[in-house]
């Protein structure tokens, strides 16, 4: 027997229409160079609506894919809902990856037209003329860097002047299935891989995070999504503003901890969600004031600190809420509130729970399974596996990418890459990852790639790359390399040699000389064997 029920497609513009209808007074607030600048949900929807005719103005293919290379604003929030609402593809562009990276995401995503803020037209605009399929630059004055004076095989337009000659358009998508937007991972081990999202599982996982043992995002809240809209959907938090009516506050380029606070103690904001590494910053600002209408300080891409948790509980009265999740994602996929059984629990006790990544999300089926045997491991707080997942918000495969069958199992599911242990609460906890990658203040560092610059020098004869601990960063790479008998190098002659080759950020904290990188039973290099050693090893910057 079937039901009786209408049945409806789970599309975005159902979130759209309903804050252009129920909420138009509600507001998108941007923090520019030139101050705060405010608009309505209704202003933002009919902005919204002349962009899909620009998008027509430009030729657009029905399915074409509109990459945007922005901060967190109003107009990246108009390009959110415009692109998959007019039945495009919204590819979000992350700022931080190497230039031969964006070039590969771009021309393997077919962008037709990139959207980007003035003040980063000094990283794209180097890129543009090894871009393939991009015919339009669209900038986004946000009052700061240099505008070349032309692209050599693109047309160039400004966002404001393309607003003012449109005409808005009726937005019409009835596939749920259609695609909506996408996002590359981090390209950690070769090139980045693109996730695929469709309408349906935007939709779904918006929905997913508005429950109470999720976000618990509704109506009244304010939401400041420090997490950049490049990262995996903002973590769904741009979908779920703009569902629930909740007012949005875009932090926009400036992510220094004063600037947070500002905005979260002005416009009086109650959740706030960034990676660990910004609110170790936050925490040092917050003496002397107001934050008192936060209740949920979402955190996640790398794991919370249990020291940090319990430092904004003791400080401001809430801890902060670990979640977890990938690209691959969507990605809210789990999340460190706690059951009602653990309230007789001591502070400490509930502090040790926090600090695992919870319990999967409703709608996100999970396994933990021996990577040798393939069987599910004892629920047992001890056993470990690699965690895999599965469910309406999690992706099946990667776009056009051959490397799709290594990543998901026979039946489906999501290999995420992460060994954790599941206790007999259902609480998941990480504890390891089966590939070598440091994961430094949310992002991703090859440690493959970092070792092959290392050992492009002409005095180094092996070195291999581990992640260790760091109390503000998560983890940073400790180098540890073997010098060639007949040669010296030290420290700064080879964090110098490595400036340029490598992005900033992913120069090794410190070097470790040694006299042989241990290897296993098959000849690699043994990183568990490097773990172990400097188990207890304290970078100096830390």
């Amino acid at each position: 027997m079937q039901g009786l029920m209408q049945d409806g497609p789970l599309v975005l513009t159902h979130f759209f229409e309903r804050a252009e209808t129920l909420f138009p007074k509600k507001e998108v607030v941007t923090s520019t160079r030139a101050g705060i600048v405010r608009e309505t949900y209704g202003e933002w929807a009919h902005r919204s609506r002349l962009l899909g005719g620009v998008f027509d103005q430009l030729g657009i293919s029905a399915d074409g894919r509109i990459g945007t290379f922005a901060w967190n604003t109003a107009r990246h929030l108009e390009l959110y809902f415009a692109a998959p609402c007019s039945g495009r593809v919204l590819h979000t562009l992350n700022i931080r990856l190497f230039p031969e990276q964006i070039t590969y995401v771009v021309n393997h995503a077919e962008d037709e037209v990139i959207f980007v803020d003035r003040s980063l037209l000094a990283i794209l605009g180097p890129l543009v003329s090894t871009f393939t399929t991009v015919k339009h630059l669209v900038i986004m004055d946000d009052g700061a860097g240099d505008i070349p004076a032309s692209f050599p095989g693109v047309a160039v337009h400004d966002y404001e002047e393309l607003l003012a000659a449109a005409s808005p358009v009726e937005f019409h998508v009835t596939d749920e299935n259609r695609a909506a937007s996408m996002c590359y991972t981090s390209g950690t081990t070769g090139n980045p891989k693109g996730v695929v999202y469709s309408h349906r599982s935007n939709w779904l996982h918006a929905v997913a995070a508005m429950t109470a043992d999720s976000l618990g995002a509704c109506e009244r809240d304010t939401i400041l999504p420090v997490v950049p809209m490049f990262h995996a959907n903002a973590w769904g938090l741009a979908h779920v503003g703009v569902a629930t009516g909740a007012n949005l506050v875009m932090p926009g380029p400036d992510l220094s901890p004063a600037a947070i606070v500002d905005l979260i103690e002005s416009e009086r904001v109650t959740v706030a969600a960034g990676v660990p590494t910004i609110w170790m910053g936050v925490l040092e600002a917050l003496e002397g004031r107001d934050v008192s209408s936060l209740r949920a300080i979402p955190c996640g891409g790398s794991a919370v600190p249990k020291s940090l948790s319990e430092a904004y509980r003791v400080r401001i009265g809430i801890p902060i809420q670990q979640a977890w999740g990938m690209t691959e994602t969507s990605p809210l996929a789990s999340g460190g509130q706690l059951k009602s059984e653990f309230d007789d629990l001591s502070e400490d006790e509930r502090a040790d729970l926090r600090a695992t990544i919870g319990m999967v999300s409703i709608g996100v089926d999970f396994r933990v399974v021996d990577q040798v045997t393939g069987e599910r491991v004892p629920w047992d707080g001890h056993s470990r596996g690699e965690l895999q997942v599965s469910g309406p918000w999690i992706a099946r495969e990667y776009y056009n990418d051959s490397r799709s069958p290594e990543s998901f199992t026979a039946d489906g599911w999501l290999k995420t890459g992460d060994v954790a242990t599941v206790d007999e609460h259902a609480y998941l906890r990480i504890v390891d990852r089966t590939k070598d990658v440091v994961k430094s203040g949310g992002e991703w560092i090859s440690s493959v790639e970092l070792e092959n610059e290392i050992m492009a020098h002409p005095a180094v004869a092996e070195a291999a790359v581990i992640g260790l601990k760091h109390r503000k960063w998560g983890e940073r790479p400790l180098a540890c390399v073997v010098v060639r008998p007949d040669m010296e190098l030290t420290k700064d002659e080879l964090l110098t040699f490595l400036d340029g080759r490598v992005a900033k950020w992913w120069l090794p904290d410190d070097v470790a000389f040694i006299d042989a990188v241990p290897r296993t039973s098959v000849g690699k290099f043994s990183k568990l064997e490097l773990r172990q050693r400097f188990a207890d090893y304290t970078f100096p910057t830390d």
